[in-house]
């Protein structure tokens, strides 16, 4: 992975994704750069846009976002949660509590 970032951040920062600039920014960041894994991402990147590739690239779902564009919370949806399980759930407590004092 240490590679694929040090090639994204050549590019962002402008600058042409060589196996020379891949070697400095990895020995810079303490990776021991491999000269055979960095030339392989260079000649893998040689015809690739890489702007494009990001814009195209499928992002995992994000749940909370969608929730809240939708107008649904975690309180709201705790809200929702009908009051009488909860009368019901007291009422076998005490039961139970009655049982243990005969």
């Amino acid at each position: 992975m240490e590679y694929v970032y040090a090639a994204m951040l050549l590019h962002k920062a402008g600058k042409k994704v060589d196996n020379d600039s891949m070697k400095k920014v990895l020995t810079a960041t303490g990776v021991k750069a491999d000269e055979a894994r960095i030339k392989a991402l260079v000649a893998s990147l040689e015809n690739v846009d890489i702007d494009e590739a990001i814009k195209s690239a499928s992002a995992a779902p994000v749940v909370a976002p969608v929730q809240e564009a939708k107008g649904e919370s975690s309180e709201e949806k705790k809200e929702e949660k009908p009051k009488e399980d909860d009368s019901k759930n007291e009422e076998q407590a005490a039961a139970g509590l009655g049982a243990l004092f005969g």
